[in-house]
């Protein structure tokens, strides 16, 4: 049995603490589990183990969290058990992701983001368009690029001793492998994670809508200049594309092509934040995969799930009851993968890190019919990074004397983790 504060999720009761909720939403639901949501920072060595409590036995196994959460401007049922987090993403007859991270509404756009928020049976259909393009097979033809882009970039800094691995490294090398995969410039590297910045974290919804603007804007020209000179990028073959020999109309066009640069940014780059934070606190753990390079593909899936950045939300399709709790159709629910993915009942000893761990069947990735469409290429970005790092790096390292190590358990993550390692000849 979990030992928990649950004072530490109370009851929202002042309107001005919150959004008013629905009317049929029993006012001691809505509770204030943003510390579980991963959106408070912490400096703990473990920091998802804030989200426990919401697991413990007296904790109600749905509640509803009042504030604006998945990308949308209202709040949401949670659920937190593994089993209930399941069920969101595989029921799909009852949870829907249309209006899924749809920030593109905020600039008055009506396209949806495609194949996310997309309900069968249209789903499939893009699915198999874009799958050929994030396959293994496919992620095998690409491994040596992504080797040449992390290799060159460790080369840089191997002999210095010295990298900010979140900022300067962490934050570049997923974006340069998305930016070559897709055929963008790399002159648009930082403009485009401002923008990323505005529509994912910044508060404002006018900043998000402006920020929308700037990229739709963009996205359209790059387009026009893809079907105007194609080549052999994903964006080219998107912008030029069919399905069952009818041409994708330019709502699909556009509706692919954002949503696969909403995805593509800082996803990967939260991960190698806190993946370096783990293996620069816990020494040992670095000998280990340092020595027996065997277990990285079952380490990155271990960093993977004791690293759930997102947490998903879906539209409820019709009324329903769960855990005696009466949910009507229109309705949103959020899964706390942040809690989820340390289920006692799924995972032993939840929150010890091993990186040989069997049947990891983390929600990382979401799951389901919505599993991530990019989960083989981060996967290999992060296989390919710890093999290059010891290969490049063989000495132990540790985060640099005197810095601030605070980390928002989501994709805000780490902005700056400077890590050092002494030369040997």
């Amino acid at each position: 049995m979990l030992k928990a504060d649950l004072a530490q999720f109370p009851v929202v009761t002042d309107a001005k603490d919150a959004p008013p909720v629905p009317d049929h939403v029993p006012p001691e639901l809505v509770l204030d589990t943003r510390i579980a949501a991963g959106i408070v920072a912490n400096d703990l060595a473990e920091p998802y183990t804030v989200a426990d409590a919401v697991r413990d036995p007296e904790f109600p196994r749905i509640h509803y969290y009042p504030w604006p959460i998945s990308g949308n401007r209202h709040g949401a049922w949670v659920v937190t058990r593994y089993e209930d987090i399941r069920r969101v993403y595989e029921d799909n007859d009852l949870f829907s992701t249309e209006g899924v991270a749809q920030f593109q509404m905020l600039a008055g756009e009506t396209f949806p983001s495609i194949p996310l928020g997309i309900d069968l049976p249209d789903h499939g259909r893009y699915r198999k368009f874009l799958n050929p393009w994030f396959t293994p097979v496919a992620m095998n033809e690409r491994e040596p690029r992504i080797r040449e882009i992390i290799g060159g970039m460790i080369d840089e800094f191997a002999d210095k001793g010295e990298v900010d691995i979140a900022y300067d490294f962490g934050r570049v090398f997923p974006v340069r492998v998305f930016l070559d995969l897709m055929g963008f410039p790399m002159s648009m590297f930082e403009q485009f994670l401002e923008w990323e910045w505005g529509i994912l974290h910044d508060p404002s919804i006018e900043t998000k809508a402006e920020a929308v603007r700037g990229i739709l804007a963009y996205l359209r020209g790059f387009i026009a200049e893809k079907q105007e000179n194609p080549d052999d990028t994903l964006g080219s073959y998107i912008a030029n594309g069919s399905i069952d020999g009818k041409p994708l109309t330019a709502d699909e066009v556009i509706g692919m092509t954002w949503f696969l640069w909403l995805g593509g940014l800082d996803t990967v780059a939260s991960t190698v934040s806190q993946m370096f934070r783990r293996l620069a606190m816990f020494p040992e753990l670095q000998a280990q995969i340092r020595s027996d390079k065997s277990l990285i593909n079952s380490a990155v899936e271990e960093f993977l799930r004791t690293q759930p950045l997102v947490n998903s939300g879906r539209k409820v399709k019709h009324d329903f009851e769960w855990h005696g709790v009466k949910i009507k159709a229109g309705d949103w629910v959020t899964v706390y993968n942040t809690s989820g993915n340390f289920d006692e009942a799924q995972f032993a000893c939840p929150h010890q890190f091993d990186p040989a761990r069997p049947n990891n069947r983390h929600f990382t990735l979401a799951g389901g019919l919505h599993l991530c469409l990019g989960a083989h290429l981060a996967r290999r970005e992060l296989r390919v990074l710890l093999d290059e790092w010891f290969t490049r790096i063989p000495h132990e390292f540790r985060i640099k004397e005197g810095t601030d190590t605070t980390v928002v358990p989501s994709l805000l993550s780490i902005r700056n983790l400077p890590i050092v390692w002494e030369q040997k000849a």
